[in-house]
């Protein structure tokens, strides 16, 4: 608003801009060097309104910026959670166990794993067929499906009737989502739905060990270098449940059904339903519950309860003996040498004849310094003694050289051994899973 000052005393002239936050004014003196009791106030109220509406600006725009970047950080974080839990193409959820143990969906057990929907795996074992059926073992019937991007996998089913139940199961889960190594196998996934406990896990074509290994005309492809191989593959997967993975894991059922063989014949360690951690600084457990395969138990923990990492270089000894002479452990008292695997080997290194516990069908494929490194090998695994069994890590390194002295071992303490009930030539030669056979117990002491 132009508001011209009237003349006024007879000097004074001038204009004025008025503005609701402004004010201009000319004048043909130096107003501004005046000071009166009306011209204060005005000049005080304008530079106030000036200054205030600036800091209010900066306000309103800092409060913008910090809103708008915590709603872009949000939708960021909601993408990528979106994105990782629909990873595969199979939506993500998280298992745990009730207060009851049981298994429920969308708790927390901790595990990031896929759950594949029941509809699906119905439809790809074409609702549990027999024509999909691979095999039985202890957890329950074994199918072969497919994903939705055509890979291969293995379904074990919990039966009903099964020994194993919801603590074994939540075992599996736990433990094979976690743990990472070309010498285990991998879990892509389970299902929990409509009283159904599955596990989805990649597919192993060549079988377990024992379906190979201990059949008079599988076993001929097992040659020298091919289970050396396995050997040390088998070493190595238990050096990293031992020492090298997160979590410090005692397998305790470790066995030749236990052992998957892929595509190229690499071993892979399976079936952990059984398996127990350790703290780093801890060596040893004790259970009221003694589980696993006779034959293959430690002493201490058959007659105890008492396991530890030895526990499972026990039982990786057993296994390393019958990989040699392509026979089992239990039930080898009762062929034709009347002894257990354990103290046949035994008197065989006593007497300097390592080389006649060999699998017949490897005369003309063995080198005999290997075969008798691991007869060796074999026996300082079975020792009475838990403290006296190496470690995995020395196993490891113990195949591996063909220079160092190895201990001498003491004799093993007793061997418990299984009668097959089932005649193994009843057992199906198309499918790929052992079946855990019902044992009797007994003990040959030293």
């Amino acid at each position: 608003m132009l508001e011209k000052v009237p003349k006024c005393c007879g000097t004074k002239i001038g204009w004025q801009v008025l503005a609701p936050s402004c004010l201009i004014k000319h004048d043909d003196f130096i107003f501004y060097q005046l000071i009166s009791q009306t011209s204060q106030p005005l000049h005080d109220s304008a530079e106030k309104g000036g200054s205030s509406k600036p800091n209010t600006l900066i306000i309103i725009i800092v409060i913008s910026l910090v809103v708008s970047l915590a709603l872009v950080s949000f939708c960021i974080y909601f993408i990528w959670r979106k994105y990782h839990s629909n990873k595969d193409g199979l939506v993500s959820k998280t298992i745990t166990t009730s207060h009851h143990g049981d298994i429920k969906r969308y708790d927390s057990l901790h595990v990031d794993l896929p759950i594949i929907p029941l509809i699906w795996i119905r439809k790809s074992t074409n609702d549990f067929s027999e024509s999909c059926k691979l095999g039985e073992g202890g957890f329950g019937p074994v199918y072969k499906g497919n994903l939705l991007d055509g890979t291969e996998i293995a379904i074990k089913r919990l039966s009903i009737t099964s020994g194993q139940g919801s603590k074994e199961f939540k075992n599996e889960v736990i433990f094979i989502a976690k743990l990472q190594h070309r010498n285990l196998v991998r879990l892509l996934g389970c299902c929990i739905e409509d009283n159904e406990k599955l596990l989805v896990y990649e597919y192993m074509p060549n079988s377990s060990l024992d379906f190979h290994l201990f059949d008079e005309e599988k076993r001929k492809v097992l040659d020298w270098k091919l289970r050396m191989n396995i050997i040390n593959g088998i070493a190595k997967g238990l050096l990293y449940l031992h020492e090298d993975s997160r979590l410090r894991v005692i397998h305790r059922d470790l066995k030749a059904s236990n052992v998957l063989l892929d595509q190229e014949m690499n071993p892979k360690i399976s079936d952990f339903g059984l398996a127990r951690s350790f703290e780093k600084d801890q060596s040893q457990e004790n259970t009221r519950r003694v589980v696993g395969t006779y034959g293959y138990m430690s002493p201490e923990y058959a007659m105890e309860g008492l396991y530890s990492v030895k526990s499972d270089v026990f039982s990786f000894g057993v296994l390393l003996l019958e990989i040699v002479c392509g026979k089992r452990n239990g039930g080898f008292y009762l062929a034709e040498h009347g002894q257990s695997l354990l103290i046949y080997s035994w008197n065989l290194w006593c007497e300097g004849k390592s080389m006649e516990l060999l699998d017949a069908i490897l005369k003309e494929t063995c080198i005999e310094n290997e075969v008798k490194k691991c007869v060796h090998i074999g026996l300082l695994c079975v020792q009475e003694d838990a403290i006296d069994r190496p470690t995995m890590s020395n196993i490891v390194v113990m195949l591996a050289s063909e220079t160092m002295t190895l201990p001498t071992p003491n004799q093993p303490a007793f061997s418990v051994g299984r009668k097959v009930v089932e005649d193994e030539s009843t057992s199906k030669s198309s499918h790929n899973v052992s079946i855990n056979e019902v044992t009797i117990s007994n003990v040959f002491p030293r």
